[in-house]
């Protein structure tokens, strides 16, 4: 497919990339600033996460004022059987669904959580402590949470994640297969994907009548590999320097982005997870240059 520019977007995480390899969103600069850097890059939509303190109105009229457009956003959710924090859950879903509806986007993507101290955060990438009981249960969940996203009038689309209990190219076949798709999308992530072994093309290709919206990321594949061989946990593998901007790791990006169907109208979001420049700004800057290069 052509890339069209108005769905090129970018979720610029290298502001929230911290020293340990992990995300802390308190690093973020003010809005305002991020703002500006991704205008001046040429970059003419951002992932949506309304800040606590504006209703999306305000912010989708903060967005326009730097000539930017609300991409989709991310809910994530955790293996729970504490109904309290189930609910919490489906709140917060909903209100997030709510938010892309007013704000006109009508994909948001929805994924496993993460927290430092999980199992697969110890030993991430290889599908560790598999069990089809709990793949089941993961399952169920998503459906629950997509459902409630759907009441919104908003489209869920499942991301698979490295560190979390749907990670593997396998788990993600399982959930794909057994949620039926009227109800759940697909917004496959090329590097988390690639990072545990799968192919993300053919994974597109596979489900790409259910493909909603994508995450573009540039990676090391050899580090990855030998991060899986060697048994590392997450955040030394980031550490190691597993991700890039965009052109400059040996991901496919080309063969990803060429396995989406030739009528595609979802979003292609840039992501870095921890830039590999000396500042985020540099690092926002390649993004915004390779997006150039794609008109």
């Amino acid at each position: 497919m052509k890339i069209r520019q108005d769905r090129l977007a970018i979720n610029p995480l290298q502001w929230v990339a911290s020293a340990d390899g992990w995300i802390d969103p308190t690093l973020a600069p003010p809005l305002d600033e991020q703002l500006a850097v991704i205008r001046d890059v040429g970059i003419t939509a951002l992932h949506s996460a309304v800040p606590g303190d504006m209703t999306p109105q305000e912010y989708a009229a903060r967005l326009t004022e730097y000539g930017i457009s609300p991409a989709p956003g991310y809910i994530p959710v955790r293996l729970t059987d504490d109904e309290t924090e189930r609910r919490t859950f489906r709140d917060t879903a909903a209100r997030v669904a709510a938010q892309h509806a007013a704000l006109g986007v009508p994909t948001v993507f929805l994924a496993m959580g993460m927290a430092k101290d999980a199992e697969r955060v110890a030993r991430p990438a290889v599908g560790h402590l598999a069990e089809q009981g709990r793949l089941e249960r993961v399952r169920d969940l998503l459906a629950e949470i997509a459902g409630v996203i759907h009441a919104e009038g908003v489209t869920p689309a499942f991301h698979p994640h490295v560190g979390t209990w749907a990670e593997t190219e396998s788990e993600t076949r399982f959930i794909l297969d057994t949620v039926d798709a009227s109800l759940l999308g697909f917004g496959p992530d090329m590097g988390h994907l690639a990072w545990a072994g799968a192919d993300p093309a053919q994974l597109v290709r596979d489900y790409a009548d259910r493909v909603a919206s994508v995450h573009i990321k540039d990676l090391d594949l050899g580090l990855a590999a030998q991060a899986r061989e060697a048994g590392w946990d997450y955040r030394k593998t980031v550490l190691a320097g597993l991700w890039s901007e965009p052109g400059h790791g040996n991901a496919d990006i080309d063969g990803f982005v060429g396995a989406l169907p030739d009528d595609f109208d979802g979003w292609l979001i840039v992501e870095v997870d921890r830039g590999a420049r000396p500042t985020p700004e540099e690092s926002v800057r390649l993004c915004g240059a390779w997006a150039t290069r794609q008109a």
